[in-house]
């Protein structure tokens, strides 16, 4: 056997003798690989736990970690990852024989250095993540020894290998436990939400681990306004350090959680009913960046568009779009006001319609009223444009989903002189694509059920304030009653 490797041997020596396989390994890589290559199936892991191997390998993990055994620490933690796959006693076995401090060591070192390996470092939080599953007990062994310091210092490791499985380490450590999520949304533990922010918006991440953690923070209870403006102070802070930057409101960051949070409340709307606090929170976003963006330039991409201010308009409004969508029938308490008819409260109608009436009108609407510019008085060119690609869709899709079988608000829109500008929308414009299909859905609920606004639209349409051949897509056609000579809506027979 080689000499310089008979020290490493020799504390192998125990665990080498209770396996049934190579007589005589020449290495100690040999002999890992070895362990490894048996731990893999289930017959081969059950054998390895009857001989009761976990003490040996994390001190052996823990005489591994200088850059000279780095490739020994690596093929430890592999051993242990695949021990303690789903395999309760050796789960309770590594808790008993320290492990979990060892771990934190190994990983601390492996982290502090300035060329970090994400492979092992992404092995170890695998070997956590595995321990983590097995329950409460072991979870919380898990926060007390790494809340905040050690989390701290992973979660600033620049790399999509290591963030996945630390998200699903703090996701399982807080998966049930309502304490430990508000200790991390809170002094010192927004600092790790922070720099995994940071490290996920500068690399980006391969699983679903960071959502479902954004998911619980955010969407499913009640945190998201402290992240929120935790990140924009993070934003001030760095802007104010460099030389000549200019002020924005809104910081990359805060843009890029309200992105993330979209998407978690679009692809979750079945799910989940978003609380009142995020939809009162944003509500309050999107009306302070409606107050900066600046409506005077056309903007020329969708979302995200580099700039912080107009992503945070966009984003604030299809998370609003999608928790107008959400059946209000399902919350909680039959007392509780749904988020819904809180945004409605707060002045959601008035101000979309206010910004949609601001707005100049869809290419086909503009193009007609340009011949009666000079007739009214009225200029074009004093109104605003939108600032993204989509901007006027979204807002369409907002009053449309709230209009939804909710009559107070179809009366509302009629009140704020809503009904025209809305029928309007029923347009194809290359600005604000599904901008039609969205018109007509909003139309549609605006109608349902309310006979003063079909009456209005009817009166339109003869008048020939609108000739909209999208309202025969209603099922609805507009005829001239005899006795009253009103025009009415009604319904196209087979629609």
């Amino acid at each position: 056997m080689d000499g310089e490797l008979s020290v490493d041997f020799n504390a192998l020596e125990d665990l080498i003798q209770l396996l049934l396989i190579a007589a005589n390994p020449s290495t100690l890589e040999e002999a890992l690989e070895s362990l490894i290559e048996v731990s893999r199936t289930s017959v081969g892991c059950a054998d390895l736990t009857s001989r009761k191997i976990i003490p040996t390998v994390p001190k052996l993990a823990e005489s591994s970690h200088n850059p000279s055994n780095r490739h020994h620490l690596s093929l430890c933690l592999k051993l242990l990852r695949n021990l303690c796959a789903g395999e309760i006693s050796n789960q309770d076995a590594f808790i008993k024989y320290n492990g979990v401090r060892i771990l934190s060591t190994v990983l601390r070192s492996l982290a502090s250095v300035s060329d970090p390996d994400y492979g092992v470092i992404r092995t170890g939080l695998q070997v956590l993540a595995n321990i983590s599953l097995a329950g409460e007990e072991h979870q919380l062994v898990i926060w007390n020894k790494f809340f905040p310091d050690e989390f701290v210092v992973l979660a600033r490791v620049q790399s999509r290998e290591t963030i996945d499985p630390l998200c699903m380490v703090i996701y399982a450590c807080c998966d049930g436990n309502p304490e430990l999520v508000a200790k991390l949304c809170s002094v010192p533990g927004l600092l790790i939400l922070v720099e995994i922010m940071h490290t996920v918006f500068t690399v980006g991440f391969q699983e679903d681990w960071f959502k479902l953690l954004l998911s619980r923070i955010c969407v499913e209870n009640i945190h998201f306004p402290v992240l929120f403006f935790t990140l924009g102070k993070v934003g001030a802070s760095q802007d104010s350090g460099e030389a000549g930057s200019s002020f924005d409101p809104f910081s990359p960051e805060q843009a890029s959680l309200l992105r993330v949070t979209s998407e978690i409340v679009n692809e979750r709307i079945e799910e989940i009913i978003a609380p009142n606090d995020l939809a009162l929170c944003v509500l309050e976003i999107f009306k302070k960046s409606a107050g900066v963006v600046d409506f005077s330039s056309r903007g020329k991409s969708g979302l995200p568009t580099g700039s912080p201010a107009n992503d945070v308009l966009g984003y604030s409004l299809t998370i609003l779009r999608d928790i107008c969508a959400q059946d209000g029938s399902r919350d909680k308490g039959e007392d509780s006001m749904d988020a819904v008819s809180m945004l409605l409260s707060s002045g959601l109608i008035e101000l979309t319609l206010s910004l949609l009436q601001d707005l100049e009108p869809p290419p086909i609407i503009r193009k007609a009223m340009k011949q009666g510019e000079n007739q009214d008085g009225t200029s074009l060119s004093l109104l605003k444009l939108c600032p993204y690609r989509g901007f006027r869709r979204d807002l369409v899709a907002i009053i449309g989903n709230c209009a939804y079988r909710r009559k107070h608000v179809q009366d509302k829109i009629r009140q704020e002189n809503g009904v025209l500008l809305l029928v309007q929308q029923c347009v194809t414009d290359e600005d604000n694509p599904f901008l039609r299909e969205w018109g007509i859905w909003s139309v549609r609920n605006l109608l349902e059920g309310n006979a003063e606004n079909q009456q209005m639209v009817a009166d339109f349409e003869l008048q020939g304030s609108i000739d909209v051949p999208e309202l025969a897509r209603l099922g609805l056609r507009v005829e001239v009653d005899q006795e009253t000579r009103r025009a009415k809506l009604v319904n196209v027979p087979g629609k």
